[in-house]
């Protein structure tokens, strides 16, 4: 998964994706000027959450690319007649003599998502952006030709492993017990081939898990589709794959009734495992009396070994550093969308 920082970066990865402004609304609602395709400096400003003249800095630098994608300054009659189309828009009552007026097409919104740090707004639209990009541009085109290859690849991963540990680890063994002179170039090389034996059976393993969630992806991307379940349908994904990482007993319990708990079960080894899962809208936060309020109790109420605290939004600092201090997992928009993918998350090993 590209990290969404990597957009302020690359043109050619803005380029790549901005056809995809939907992406505003799923985020926040965008306010359109009447004509319903444009707005201004000031308007996309209060999009983000920042100043006009942090827009104005922006635009200088970047006016070059953003007039490619849609930003238009507007003079003279072009002006007066795009005032008079518009004068109930956010110009003013009654619109005053201007000598210019820069306006933004949704693509060149987009633009600016992908240009500006110092906005979360900007920074939630970017994670977004790339959450539907990544399984849309790695799902197969040809599901049953994806699923032959694997299935191919796991023959052959399971043949190469079955004959190293059956012939070719036995046969350096024999040769170990007979051999004097090349004893230790023997067992360099026995030492050599396990290792190649275990990776493929890694390989063989990880293949399997990111497989069975493959099946379960919709085209539109792992974290698109979280943001479209309800509360229950996350809790009970969240269910799932803690039953997929090995633990047991898994319960959900959000609800009326669940003692400030949504998941409880058993590790692997046997911990007490509890989860909180918060669904929110990826520009929100959870903050710290959330986090608090789970701390009590994961800690107190039900004396959690492992205490996961799951969200599709970021985590606020102070939450952040609450978490820190009380032994608190947290698996944030990021981390979630790699276990989601198939990463085991490495508190339940």
């Amino acid at each position: 998964m590209i990290n969404e920082s990597a957009l302020l970066e690359s043109k050619t990865l803005r380029d790549s994706v901005l056809e995809r402004t939907d992406v505003l609304d799923r985020v926040k609602a965008l306010s359109l000027l009447p004509d319903g395709m444009h707005v201004t400096t000031a308007m996309v400003a209060a999009y983000f959450g920042v100043t006009v003249e942090v827009m104005r800095q922006l635009t200088k630098r970047h006016r070059e690319e953003l007039n490619a994608n849609g930003m238009v300054v507007l003079r003279g009659a072009d002006l007066h007649k795009f005032e008079s189309d518009n004068v109930s828009l956010s110009l003013g009552s009654y619109p005053q003599a201007r000598r210019s007026l820069t306006i933004y097409s949704r693509r060149a919104i987009l633009n600016v998502a992908m240009l500006l740090r110092d906005s979360e707004v900007a920074r939630q639209v970017r994670v977004y952006l790339l959450d539907m990009e990544y399984l849309a541009r790695t799902q197969p085109v040809d599901n049953s030709v994806h699923t032959d290859t694997v299935s191919l690849d796991d023959r052959i991963d399971q043949r190469i492993t079955h004959i190293l540990g059956k012939t070719v680890v036995p046969m350096f063994n024999a040769l170990i017990e007979t051999s004097g002179e090349h004893r230790k170039e023997l067992v360099a090389l026995r030492a050599g081939v396990q290792r190649i034996e275990r990776r493929l059976h890694q390989h063989h393993t990880r293949l399997q898990r990111l497989e069975g969630v493959r099946d379960d992806r919709p085209t539109v991307g792992v974290m698109a589709a979280m943001d479209a379940m309800n509360g229950r349908t996350f809790e009970h994904h969240i269910a799932k794959l803690l039953r997929r990482d090995g633990c047991t007993d898994v319960t959900v319990l959000g609800g009326h009734g669940d003692r400030g708990i949504d998941v409880s079960g058993l590790t692997a080894d046997g911990r007490r495992l509890v989860a909180q899962c918060k669904r929110f809208a990826p520009y929100l936060n959870i903050t710290s009396p959330d986090m608090q309020k789970f701390v009590g109790a994961a800690k107190v109420l039900h004396s959690a070994q492992v205490a996961l605290f799951v969200a599709t939004c970021p985590f606020t600092a102070e939450a952040l550093s609450i978490a820190a201090e009380t032994g608190i997992t947290v698996v944030h928009r990021g981390l979630l969308e790699q276990w989601s993918a198939g990463e085991p998350l490495q508190v339940l090993e």
